[in-house]
């Protein structure tokens, strides 16, 4: 299946490239467009509209065009405040809540104001909280921005780790939700990444491309599978729709550690481009316990671009592009003064995409990516200064795949249907040779391999393809102050180990408005994959 699959997964990302697409709204995002008129019906062209959400910090604004028509684009999924305003008119406010890619409709219809009108607007605090069955945590670039100066290479580790209850930081980038290892699976405008994004393995999207973030810590939808202890569900940062923007940074600190930050960001309402370039270099790069670190410089490089094109009202096409580069010395220890191994990290990332609405309440998302990480370790030029043994290695790990899903919204329903379809590709080659005179006495096996006896190093190549294959379903049903969220989730896993699952979810939660409460419980089944 995957031999087929590889022509049209290539064809579909020459497609996008050849025109430079991205879209208006990922999976993970959403649209509002909206129509203000006066008491008679007429359009009123100019007026000042703003969207807010008082808990996560997320703002935004803009005018109605010469039509009384406007628009969000690319809004992470939540619960907002729209306010319109402008000379002569009351101030008119609605609630909105965004829970799929579907567009949704407003229609503000101002009131005359006379001159001794007073117009008090309050933040609805209440109105802000989601009614939803999982436990989460909503992160906008306003916190995240004031989080302290993270670690090098470990940017969106950190924030996760700061803003995320139930996740304890380890070494190196790494972090336990709710205790499990590293067990958190990533979704980048609709990518799916469940592999180690720690920086000795693989690079980290820079936090300065991340709009928001949905820190899911319990009882995820069945959308999300693989490692569910974490879902990071992200929305990157697009110039669609918006006025030239941008930013930069430098910084110096100790341990050498010097860095910049650059974004820019423009576009129309038809095309829009968000790019980010960040490079640090530290001489404290891993986390080593010594408190004056040895043989432990490193530096990271990182750019970001987004490209959004929307040649329509109905149809919208994304493209996410990133490269990458981590490279470091590997901390010695006073024993072993003149070892000199080296690590590497190259990534780059495609992720196309393409997105149709069918009228109002109905869309399809089809998103394609392909993700290769390698990985060199290269030992010390001389060989005996790697005591007791000197280890060279490469490694790559290649994902490409496509996930798709149609998403109704209809009265109480909100209905969600996809499929995902993966494969890695995994390759490996390390050689070994022993350095330490004596250590193989008594060890006949490995004396081919001891370098101080005349021998050799051990050469290790291997290569394993793992297929992956996940359908789901969900709903979610509202009836007043009451959420429902059944789903099922069904799982393939074929690698180095086979499994198969069938993962029914079911969820209901209750806003209590008088109190400003949400009541959340819920039942989630779920197949943990390997790491890969």
């Amino acid at each position: 299946m995957f031999s087929k699959f590889i022509p049209a997964f290539a064809g579909f990302v020459f497609f996008a490239l050849t025109i430079s697409a991205s879209a208006q709204s990922s999976g993970a995002a959403g649209t509002i467009d909206g129509l203000v008129t006066d008491p008679a019906g007429s359009v009123i062209p100019g007026a000042q509209v703003e969207l807010n959400n008082q808990l996560t910090g997320y703002h935004r604004a803009t005018r109605t065009d010469a039509a009384g028509a406007f628009h969000f684009l690319n809004i992470p999924l939540n619960s907002y405040k729209v306010t319109v305003s402008t000379t002569g008119f009351t101030v008119n406010t609605q609630d909105v809540t965004l829970r799929s890619s579907a567009r949704v409709a407003l229609k503000f219809a101002l009131a005359l104001a006379d001159e001794h009108t007073t117009v008090t607007v309050e933040g609805g605090g209440i109105a802000m909280l989601e009614n939803v069955s999982y436990a989460h945590s909503d992160v906008d670039r306003e916190l995240y921005s004031k989080l302290p100066t993270s670690t090098p290479g470990s940017g969106m580790s950190d924030a996760i780790t700061l803003a995320s209850p139930g996740v304890v930081a380890d070494s190196n980038g790494f972090f336990h939700p709710l205790g499990d290892h590293a067990q958190t699976s990533f979704s980048i405008d609709g990518q799916p990444i469940s592999d180690q994004q720690s920086k000795q393995f693989s690079t980290q999207v820079p936090l300065n491309a991340i709009q928001s973030m949905e820190l899911i810590t319990g009882a995820p939808g069945a959308e999300f599978g693989d490692k569910t202890s974490l879902v990071v569900n992200a929305v990157t940062r697009s110039g669609l729709g918006q006025k030239p923007f941008g930013s930069f940074a430098a910084q110096y600190g100790s341990f050498g550690t010097v860095g910049e930050e650059a974004t820019l960001g423009l576009g129309g309402p038809k095309f829009g481009n968000f790019l980010s370039a960040n490079a640090e270099r530290s001489g404290r790069f891993l986390d080593t316990p010594e408190f004056r670190p040895f043989h432990d410089v490193g530096n990271s490089e990182t750019i970001f671009d987004r490209l959004d094109w929307q040649p329509n009202g109905t149809d919208s096409f994304h493209l996410n592009l990133l490269a990458a580069r981590n490279w470091f010395q590997v901390p010695n220890t006073l024993d072993q003064p003149n070892q000199d191994q080296r690590q590497k990290v190259l990534t780059y990332n495609i992720a196309p995409g393409y997105q149709h609405a069918f009228g109002a309440g109905a869309v399809l998302t089809i998103n394609t990516f392909l993700r290769r990480d390698q990985v060199y370790y290269d030992p010390s030029r001389d060989p005996f200064a790697d005591t007791p043994v000197t280890v060279g290695e490469y490694r790559s790990l290649a994902n490409y795949g496509m996930r798709a899903d149609f998403n109704y919204v209809h009265k109480i329903h909100n209905l969600k249907i996809g499929t995902q379809l993966m494969q890695t590709r995994l390759r490996e080659r390390f050689s070994l040779g022993i350095t330490q005179p004596g250590f193989t006495d008594g060890q006949p096996g490995l004396v081919p391999y001891d370098l101080t006896a005349g021998g050799s190093p051990f050469q290790f190549t291997g290569r394993a393809n793992i297929n992956e294959y996940a359908f789901y379903i969900q709903d979610n049903i509202t009836v007043g102050h009451l959420t429902f969220t059944p789903g099922l989730r069904i799982d393939r896993y074929n690698g180095l180990s086979k499994a198969a699952a069938a993962e029914p979810r079911l969820g209901a939660s209750y806003l209590l408005k008088a109190t400003g409460t949400v009541f959340r419980a819920a039942y989630s089944r779920s197949l943990e994959t390997p790491y890969n």
